[in-house]
């Protein structure tokens, strides 16, 4: 009875240690190459390039004209008496100081609209992957670029592309650790 009692509870381990890891099927993406490929993204790079060329003609308008009132000022010095001196220099120095930050600007400008350009992104490819892991059995989804060791796994990159219907390039091989290996469990 004894012996009976344990072959049944082993047997039981068995098949609840077997759906365990039916249910718990692990897959791995690299959300960075899903969202590089998304037609949004082409978009929101071609938006940023636009801005940045913008915001360096402003630049380059700036410094020109603070270069023109350096000249100006050398040239007309001269004439000025000492008080007139002294306000056109600090009128040169504050022009100098605007255009000295005036980089730094232009990069946290350019970040701001990144991020409010990627954030629909990544926000839709984020959704992707959950609907596809959702319908495809996967419990568990890792970033593929976060991970030295994992247990075997799926890379899901051409179902999540497939649901949003974007198609993949085919010559090139994906950035990163090699994929592992299929677990073989069946959904």
């Amino acid at each position: 009875m004894k012996k009976f009692f344990t072959v049944t509870l082993f047997a039981l381990g068995l098949v609840v240690a077997g759906e365990v890891k039916a249910q718990s099927k692990i897959g791995y993406i690299s959300s960075q190459e899903l969202v590089s490929v998304m037609p949004e993204t082409k978009k929101a790079d071609s938006t940023l390039q636009d801005l940045r060329q913008v915001l360096i003609q402003s630049y380059t308008e700036k410094q020109n004209a603070f270069y023109a009132a350096i000249d100006k000022f050398n040239k007309d010095s001269v004439n000025y008496t000492a008080a007139v001196k002294s306000v056109k220099k600090n009128d040169l120095s504050k022009m100098g100081q605007d255009l000295s930050g005036e980089e730094e600007r232009i990069q946290q400008q350019l970040q701001q609209k990144q991020q409010e350009l990627l954030a629909p992104i990544n926000k839709k490819a984020y959704e992707a992957v959950q609907a596809v892991a959702k319908e495809n059995g996967y419990g568990y989804v890792f970033e593929k670029e976060a991970l030295l060791v994992a247990p075997p796994g799926d890379d899901i990159i051409p179902l999540v592309a497939k649901k949003l219907n974007i198609k993949l390039p085919t010559g090139n091989a994906p950035a990163g650790p090699a994929p592992a290996p299929k677990t073989g469990v069946k959904p």
